[in-house]
Formats: structure tokens, C-alpha cells, sequence
């Protein structure tokens, strides 16, 4: 068997239930490696997978063998000598058809092997295929007693030859079986050790450029975390910013409209003050006049009383309590009943002297008309 692998890859490794034969029986929880191996000792190809220390494929491929796509992703053949059917799943279609394309390419080669394999031990031994043709006498069996020893000695001799060469041949399988074990293994730790080696090599050419990137990284880590200090501040300030801006714009809506509000308010208040300081002006414009009546009627009364002495009293009194002063509740009625008795006097006629007639007719506010009032008041001032 050669050291390195023809071909290998990846995949989940399943073996068909021996009671069923129709279940699959996962042979790892993982996928496996797989390969192809070309044994020179015994000029054979075997596929070989190794799962820890154990050889979960190790199967001898011969021209009669058959690889089979299932499905896409799944491929299956079956092992004569294992006595048992392989599955390989794959992690996609491509592996699949590299290994069935490899598997053809191995069984081309394990037909020609054993071909020329024949064609060698033919022409090495040329008086086997003679020996094997020829026919052997059989013995001559004799009724007497030499004869029938000979025979049962001869017999004795062909069961222990059979015996041994069965012993042989089962320990010669069982050699085979375990030298194929250690095999795989060794082959699958020459892999894993040529893997590491590779890994390590690569490792060490590329230290100084990992440390070179390293630093790189550090040095922008660095440039970039200041970068974001930078940043989250200035966020933190245009934040702050923002708020008061958003706080402040409120703030002013509200003083404007406080401030419209008060606007209406005091034109509102204004208006009522105007209002209120025309009907204050008018009530004193009012009682200025009315005084002034009142002072008028008192002077009327007063030269009533010179020139009508048939006045009473109670007249006198009612007028003089109409020239007192007057509130601004109720001022009309004082007025009417005030008015009232200096008012209805009998009238004056032409009857009076001449001296009273001549007053009269001097002063016309004498001459009281119910139906004007104010025409003598106004022709006395």
C-alpha cells in the first residue's frame, strides 16, 4: 500500500443494517475522511476511512465492484468480502462526482493490476497450468489387509492436511484483517502527521508578516477607538444641543401664545375700561347738572316763597330736602318727588297787583308749564 493517498475527502460514512438491509447505520457522528490507497505489497486499491483508532471503511476494490449515486449528495457500493454495503454522504454534489469519478478511474486500474498479475505468475510458473490439467491415478484398492491400512493411513493424512490448512487460512485472515487495521491506522496518522507538518511550515513563513498585521491592527484599534471617543462626545454634545434647541423652541411657542393671550386680554380689558370711563364721565357729567338743577330749584323756591307766602310748609321741607345733595342711586325719583311740590301751586293769573303781575311778566320763569320743564330753569340761569 503507498504512503500517500490517491484521492481523498470529506463524508458522513454509513453502513446498511446486516438484519434489514435496508436501514442505514450512521458509522460516525462527524464526517470522515476518505481515501484511495494503492497497495503495492499486494498490488490492490482499498478505500480506507479511520475514525480514532478504528477502520470504519477498508474495502478492497475489484473490477466487479459498482459505485452507485442514490441521490444527489449520496453515494453506495457494495463489499462481497466485508460482506456488507457502504454509504458516503457528501457535502455536495461536486464531491460526490469527484469520488464516483475517482472510483471508476481505481477500478480501471485494480483490472488491469490483477491482469498483468495473472499474466506474471503464468509466465513464472509455467508447469502449474501443466500440473493443474493433469489427473492424478487412483490408488489401486485392495480387498486384502495391507491394502485397506494403506487406504484408512491415506484417508487420516488428507483430514489432517485439510485441518491445518484450514488453521492456516484462518489465522492467515486474521493476520490480514489486523495488518490492514494497523495499516489504516498508520496511514491515517502519516496523513494527519504530513497535515500538521504543512500547517507548521506555513506557520512559521508567515510569524513575521502575522505579527507585522498584528501590530497594523492594534495601531488602527487604536486610531478607531480614539475615532469613536471622538465621536460619542460630539454626539453626546449635538444631543444635548438638540435637546435644548427642541426645549427652547417649545419654551417660545408658549410664551407666544401666552404672550397672544395677553394681547386679547388687554385689548379686551382696554375696551372695558373705555366703556367704563365714558359711563363714569357721563354719570358725573350727570350729577353735575343735576346739582345744578338742584342749586337752581333752591334759588327758584327761595323767591317762590317771597312772592307766594300761601305756601306751606311741608312743600318748604320737601324742597329743601330736594336741594340737599344728591347720590347717584335713586336720583330720579328725589328729583320727580321734589319736583312735584313746588309745581302744583295754583297757577298765576292776572289777578295779582300790579307789582306781582310786573314780576311776572319781568321774570318768566314764574310761568310753570308742565309740559316743559326745563324752559324756565334754563331762562332763570
Amino acid at each position: 500500500m503507498g504512503e500517500q493517498p490517491i484521492f481523498s475527502t470529506r463524508a458522513h460514512v454509513f453502513q446498511i443494517d446486516p438484519a434489514t438491509k435496508r436501514n442505514w447505520i450512521p458509522a460516525s457522528k462527524h464526517a470522515l475522511t476518505v481515501s484511495y490507497f494503492y497497495d503495492a505489497t499486494r498490488n490492490v486499491y482499498r478505500i480506507i476511512s479511520v475514525g480514532g483508532t478504528k477502520a470504519i471503511i477498508n474495502s478492497t476494490i475489484t473490477p466487479n465492484m459498482t459505485f452507485t449515486k442514490t441521490s444527489q449528495k449520496f453515494g453506495q457500493w457494495a463489499d462481497s468480502r466485508a460482506n456488507t454495503v457502504y454509504g458516503l454522504g457528501f457535502a455536495s454534489e461536486q464531491h460526490l462526482s469527484q469520488f464516483a469519478e475517482k472510483f471508476q478511474e481505481v477500478k480501471e486500474a485494480a483490472r488491469l493490476a490483477r491482469e498483468k498479475s495473472q499474466d506474471k505468475t503464468e509466465l513464472t510458473n509455467p508447469a502449474l497450468n501443466i500440473t493443474s490439467h493433469q489427473v492424478l491415478p487412483s490408488p489401486i484398492i485392495s480387498s486384502n489387509g495391507p491394502g485397506e491400512d494403506k487406504l484408512f493411513r491415506s484417508q487420516s493424512a488428507d483430514v489432517e492436511i485439510t485441518t491445518e490448512k484450514e488453521r492456516l487460512k484462518k489465522m492467515l485472515s486474521e493476520g490480514s484483517v489486523s495488518e490492514v487495521q494497523w495499516e489504516a491506522e498508520f496511514f491515517s496518522l502519516q496523513d494527519n502527521n504530513n497535515k500538521l507538518v504543512a500547517a507548521l511550515h506555513e506557520a512559521n513563513a508567515n510569524v513575521d508578516q502575522w505579527k507585522k498585521q498584528l501590530a497594523a491592527y492594534q495601531e488602527e484599534t487604536e486610531t478607531l477607538r480614539q475615532r469613536v471617543a471622538e465621536l460619542e462626545s460630539q454626539g453626546a454634545h449635538d444631543s444635548s444641543s438638540e435637546n435644548n434647541k427642541e426645549e427652547l423652541s417649545q419654551t417660545l411657542e408658549e410664551l407666544e401664545l401666552l404672550i397672544k393671550a395677553k394681547d386679547e386680554e388687554i385689548q379686551m380689558l382696554k375696551s372695558q375700561k373705555c366703556g367704563r370711563w365714558e359711563a363714569e364721565g357721563e354719570r358725573e357729567e350727570t350729577l353735575q347738572k343735576l346739582q345744578v338743577r338742584m342749586a337752581d330749584l333752591g334759588h327758584l323756591s327761595t323767591q317762590i316763597r317771597g312772592i307766594h307766602p300761601h305756601f306751606s310748609s311741608e312743600p318748604k321741607s320737601e324742597f329743601c330736602r330736594a336741594a340737599m345733595p344728591i347720590s347717584a342711586s335713586g336720583w330720579w325719583e328725589q328729583f320727580l318727588a321734589c319736583t312735584s311740590a313746588f309745581f302744583h301751586p295754583p297757577r298765576i293769573t292776572q289777578r295779582y297787583d300790579m307789582g306781582h303781575n310786573q314780576q311776572a311778566i319781568a321774570n318768566p320763569a314764574f310761568t310753570y308749564s308742565p309740559l316743559a320743564p326745563d324752559v324756565g330753569l334754563e331762562q332763570d340761569r
